[in-house]
């Protein structure tokens, strides 16, 4: 379980595709505290640390298995890998909430729903308002100034239309996520609110 406060930019240092999409990930965080078989969420996605290392840079390991890469922008678009994780990207990275630990976002799962795309950015003041598409699918879970997790950011959603919804992101975020290196086109992963998600079950079920 996560807040959507991102706490480190990692960067991917390595990919390797065995049977699933092993990937190490270089990390400012103390990787003596991280134990092996934790969950960090790497762009939103909650993943399992398989190793850990020093050398030349702090770095933690996961694997990916082939319906996540495909449920997430891991995997790229379709059967095109371009746009997926590559060698140097940066990601947001965020570790576990733990007991006690202040939820400074919104209650986050690291479960991808899908992969919502920039459509738009224009600067506001210091702030920039991103519009993105989501998935038709899950567009009627999205509502003004509700929440979404994008690329395991916490975001409040301002206005919807149809499948496009807008957030603003602030220079603070730009600065500590890898927003600041965000364009239209980009591809983003979507995390819907669970609150959003079971309103709309019940709503269904008296239907």
């Amino acid at each position: 379980m996560f807040t959507g406060i991102v706490t480190d930019i990692g960067e991917i240092l390595e990919l390797e595709q065995r049977g699933d999409l092993r990937a190490r990930i270089g990390t400012s965080y103390d990787v003596g505290s991280i134990e092996l078989g934790a969950s960090i969420a790497c762009d939103g996605c909650c993943l399992t640390v398989i190793a850990t290392g020093t050398e030349p840079k702090n770095w933690f390991d996961v694997e990916i298995s082939a319906e996540s890469q495909a449920k997430t922008n891991i995997g790229g678009r379709g059967n095109d890998a371009s746009g997926g994780w590559q060698v140097g990207k940066k990601i947001n990275l965020e570790r576990a909430l733990k007991v006690g630990d202040e939820l400074g976002g919104h209650i986050v799962s690291g479960h991808v729903d899908g992969v919502a795309e920039i459509v738009a950015m224009v600067d506001e003041g210091d702030s920039t308002r991103f519009t993105f598409r989501a998935p038709e699918a899950l567009a009627k879970y999205i509502a003004p100034k509700g929440s979404v997790a994008l690329n395991g950011t916490s975001l409040t959603v301002n206005e919807v239309e149809g499948a496009t919804f807008g957030v603003n992101i602030i220079p603070h975020t730009k600065q500590v996520t890898n927003w600041g290196h965000a364009k239209a086109g980009d591809r983003i992963n979507l995390e819907i609110d669970t609150l959003a998600r079971y309103v709309a079950r019940l709503q269904e079920w008296n239907a």
